[in-house]
């Protein structure tokens, strides 16, 4: 059996960023059906993405009228999205998530981060600077891959549109209790967690989902409020 090609982080979104938007990844399917009505209005708050990716979420909040900050520190991701990002003005900066944020204390209103945090090591770091830069009041939304997919031995993966070949980004095994108490021990007060699983309508949209369905996929930690 041929093992399979696994990319660190950074080299592996570089690659993947030119499909990443239209690869047909049930996962990001499953968040966007929730994530909005977790995250609420936004017009008029300032808002920072952290691991922004192609700009899928920065993009749409800052056309509803948010003011978007966006990090990632994959070069390739940000290309996508400074390209896609027409006719808004959104901030988007390189930038790696393992350091400290470059912005002043409680400077946004509402953070966003979208299947990020399996690929973080330091995930009680990761929430202190959240809270950190959170504005009093404001509002976390934080989704990630649910950590039963490891059971079925699912990780972030792509399939290389040059070779055709699957390629796996690294990502650490992180468990439910790791994720939810990083959180709590920053400071975040945890009002609400969701946990979805494909269903049979996504997976006839969108055929990867198949063979997850009825089994959690996406934890989504909702309204991390400081």
């Amino acid at each position: 059996m041929t093992t399979p090609r696994t990319l660190a982080t950074r080299d592996g979104y570089d690659l993947w960023a030119e499909v990443y938007d239209s690869d047909g990844n049930p996962l990001v399917a499953l968040e966007q059906r929730h994530f909005d009505a977790l995250l609420g209005p936004v017009a008029g708050r300032t808002v920072l993405d952290l691991g922004c990716g192609t700009g899928r979420h920065a993009i749409r909040l800052a056309r509803e009228g948010a003011r978007v900050t966006g990090v990632d520190f994959s070069a390739g991701m940000l290309t996508r999205a400074r390209a896609a990002a027409t006719g808004v003005a959104i901030d988007f900066r390189e930038y790696d998530l393992h350091q400290p944020l470059p912005f002043d204390d409680g400077t946004f209103e509402r953070i966003v981060s979208g299947l990020v945090i399996e690929h973080l090591s330091d995930l009680p770091a990761f929430f202190r600077e959240i809270r950190r830069v959170l504005a009093p009041g404001g509002i976390a939304v934080v989704s990630t891959i649910h950590p039963a997919m490891r059971l079925r031995g699912t990780t972030a993966r792509f399939t290389d549109p040059a070779t055709g070949e699957v390629v796996h980004v690294d990502g650490g095994p992180q468990t439910f209790a790791t994720i939810v108490l990083a959180a709590l021990q920053a400071g975040l007060v945890l009002e609400n967690l969701q946990e979805h699983a494909p269903d049979a309508a996504l997976a006839v949209a969108f055929p990867r989902a198949a063979k997850y369905v009825d089994w959690p996929l996406l934890l989504l930690l909702l309204r991390l409020r400081r």
